[in-house]
């Protein structure tokens, strides 16, 4: 991660904060993904993001909790829904009362056992899907539309 790149996953964190008053559930996880999708664009956002998490795990001594399949497909799903979304489109993109809307229209994205639809657990516990990417094995992504191999 670039000193560039940590600079604006911090930035995104402490706003993501500041309006939750400290806590960073589910939730926050699922703001910081949509501010940093809105700013920067979805493949720049899969690296900042998942830089940001793996570091903070690292820095909380717990590397291991980083998961880079889980990290992405969060990415990539919650960039899917951003795009496009009218809730995206202000020039506010920190608003919280934005992404409150952006929220109450993609409530799934607030379920964190979203990613059960699309990977088996077996497949996200596995070490490949740990340290890389791996593609869903259960349904694809809505945007793929492509078989799932038997």
């Amino acid at each position: 991660m670039t000193p560039h790149q940590a600079a604006g996953f911090d930035a995104l964190l402490t706003e993501v904060l500041a309006g939750s008053g400290g806590r960073f559930g589910h939730r926050q996880h699922v703001q910081l993904t949509w501010l940093a999708v809105r700013r920067y664009g979805m493949p720049a956002a899969i690296r900042l993001v998942s830089d940001g998490i793996r570091r903070t795990a690292r820095y909380a001594g717990a590397p291991q909790k980083y998961h880079e399949t889980i990290s992405r497909a969060w990415v990539e799903l919650v960039a899917h829904h951003a795009i496009g979304h009218p809730a995206g489109q202000e020039a506010d993109f920190a608003s919280f009362d934005i992404f409150d809307t952006f929220a109450a229209a993609n409530p799934l994205l607030l379920d964190k056992r979203l990613l059960t639809r699309f990977y088996r657990p077996a497949t996200l516990a596995a070490r490949k899907a740990r340290t890389g990417w791996v593609e869903p094995d259960r349904a694809p992504f809505p945007w793929t539309p492509r078989a799932i191999p038997g």
